[in-house]
């Protein structure tokens, strides 16, 4: 489902995004309060007990775990000697001694091996704390706070939910617009896929496909799925807002083509790193070309665009001849089984191009036939400048490799074989990981790298296709939801969960909290009591009656009334 003209500049005056709310909504707090701990009993039953899951991936369980942990001497050391190893980890390398040797005398006594002390003993903590700690820990009212949390994430969503702005762009299926939650205030892209164009087209697999690997990804370098959801005319993909334009952009539209090289080598590490994540997930992208990378408004990349991306059983191969003319691996337009190794033949196109400023075998708005592009592709060998160093000529010819045997990624040890390339010797791939590394380049807030709005062709009106209930299947596969760990990041990243996560100072269960005090009635609003009163104090007939009990119960469940689309 690609996107043509994702990126859009976006001000805080457009989006209403300042102020002492930072875009909330004045009634955030309603729409977001925790339910009574009675209302999450199927929870308790049917959640998965994993410590993984639980306590590492998810970020409002692993925030509650440590709260618990906390409460414990033992249990806070054990978690202070995990964040200190994590320090290690990303820490520079002309300091990394000092702060393994720190690790060593806080934690340990004389003597202990530094390599036994930072990784062993990290193992052997987790193990210890994925035992009966965490078994206390489901037990403990944190866990209660958890699963209100769970409950709350796993409410409907709805076109209510958002608000909706300017049009960013246009994708295959319909167009792409901002959008940002109304309970927190978190800017969105909203890809909305016009319903009778997907039946139309026959794009409900490749659809689905797209949602379901976006769900699985879960990468600072991957455009991430927060929410799906529908209208009557749409589905709608709740994805990561990218400002900074494309590469497709920047390397042609902003002044002489092409990058300097330190440039290029950064965002191919940072494209190296969401290779890595997607193929940890068996996952093979194979669209890889400078508009499918996105910058941020801080200037780092993520890969977007996963339509033609696949999941690969363990142990098998895949064949297919997709992808972009020019940046399709020859092993592809042979039609050949392959795994992962056309996305590192992609990279090499990517660096070369971003170098080069043209595509390695095809030059800028050169008009040739398909044909002509895979024989080069094929059987030529690209040509080098004086703009390639001897260590980036290295990197792409191993990369364009045309025998995917020998190709760099595919000897075995995938993207660790390419981080160790020479070329890559100033990057510290662990800060990097860890968002905390400067880009080269940082987009100006106030400039448009893109097309003009007025300049984004308009959908025609889809004609001779009709909707019906056997539809519903695909839209019940494809409507979920809230993707956990997103949501989860914006209810921490936008202040929510601060303000909300509270426990009594004592240590005692909060009411809500507390099974053994009721579920408080939720509070009546004026216009509630009016209709209530209403209907005590007069005898209507039975149609009007009815429609006087469907405006109470509407007023007094107000997320039915935004799922009936009655708000306005």
């Amino acid at each position: 489902v690609q996107v043509q003209t994702l990126p859009a500049f976006l001000t805080f005056s457009l989006i209403g995004g300042g102020g002492k709310r930072n875009g909330r909504s004045k009634k955030w707090k309603e729409m977001l309060k925790l339910p009574h701990i009675s209302l999450c009993e199927e929870l308790r039953r049917t959640v998965e007990r994993d410590y993984t899951s639980l306590c590492e991936k998810q970020p409002i369980g692993r925030q509650l775990f440590r709260r618990f942990c906390d409460t414990q001497p033992k249990l806070r050391r054990c978690i202070e000697f995990q964040d200190a190893v994590a320090m290690y980890q990303v820490a520079p390398d002309e300091k990394r001694r000092d702060v393994g040797l720190n690790i060593l005398d806080t934690y340990f006594n004389n003597g202990v091996n530094i390599v036994l002390a930072h990784f062993y003993m990290h193992v052997i903590v987790r193990e210890y704390l994925s035992g009966e700690p965490f078994s206390a820990y489901q037990e403990a009212m944190y866990f209660s706070r958890f699963l209100q949390w769970k409950w709350l994430e796993r409410q409907p969503v709805t076109k209510n939910t958002f608000r909706h702005y300017r049009v960013l762009g246009k994708g295959g299926f319909g167009e792409v617009c901002a959008c940002q939650v109304r309970a927190t205030g978190k800017m969105y892209a909203c890809k909305k896929l016009e319903k009778k164009r997907v039946k139309k087209r026959k794009g409900e697999a490749m659809a689905l496909n797209e949602k379901r690997i976006l769900e699985k990804v879960n990468s600072s370098f991957v455009v991430s799925l927060a929410y799906a959801y529908e209208t009557k005319d749409a589905l709608c993909l709740v994805l990561t807002i990218m400002n900074g334009g494309d590469l497709k952009f920047h390397i042609y539209n902003m002044g002489n083509s092409g990058f300097d090289e330190q440039r290029a080598i950064f965002y191919a590490a940072e494209i190296c790193c969401g290779f890595e994540d997607l193929h940890r997930e068996r996952i093979i992208y194979r669209d890889l070309k400078p508009e499918n990378i996105l910058l941020d408004d801080r200037g780092h990349i993520r890969i977007s665009d996963l339509g033609l991306a696949v999941q690969i059983p363990g142990g098998e191969t895949i064949r297919g001849r997709v992808g972009t003319v020019g940046y399709m691996a020859p092993e592809v337009i042979q039609n050949e089984s392959y795994t992962f190794s056309p996305d590192w033949w992609g990279l090499g196109c990517l660096i070369y191009e971003m170098i080069q400023g043209q595509s390695p075998f095809r030059r800028r708005k050169e008009r040739v036939k398909r044909e002509e592009v895979d024989r080069r592709v094929c059987e030529d060998q690209e040509e080098y400048t004086e703009k390639f160093s001897e260590g980036a000529k290295d990197i792409c010819r191993q990369l364009l490799c045309k025998d995917p045997k020998e190709r760099l990624g595919c000897r075995g040890c995938g993207a660790a074989e390419v981080k160790l390339h020479p070329i890559f010797q100033n990057i510290n791939f662990k800060r990097l990981e860890a968002n905390m590394l400067d880009p080269p380049f940082c987009p100006d807030p106030r400039a448009v790298y893109c097309k003009d709005v007025l300049d984004i062709e308009q959908f025609s009106t889809v004609k001779g296709v009709n909707l019906d209930p056997t539809d519903d299947d695909f839209y019940h596969k494809f409507v979920t939801g809230s993707v956990s760990i997103p949501w989860q990041n914006e209810m921490i990243e936008m202040g929510c969960f601060k303000e909300i996560n509270v426990f009594e100072m004592d240590g005692a269960l909060s009411s809500d909290l507390d099974v053994n005090r009721p579920n408080p009635a939720p509070k009546r609003g004026f216009f509630y009591r009016l209709f209530h009163r209403e209907a005590i104090n007069h005898s209507y007939d039975d149609s009007v009656s009815g429609t006087i009990k469907t405006l109470l119960c509407l007023l007094e469940n107000p997320n039915q009334w935004h799922e009936s689309g009655a708000g306005l």
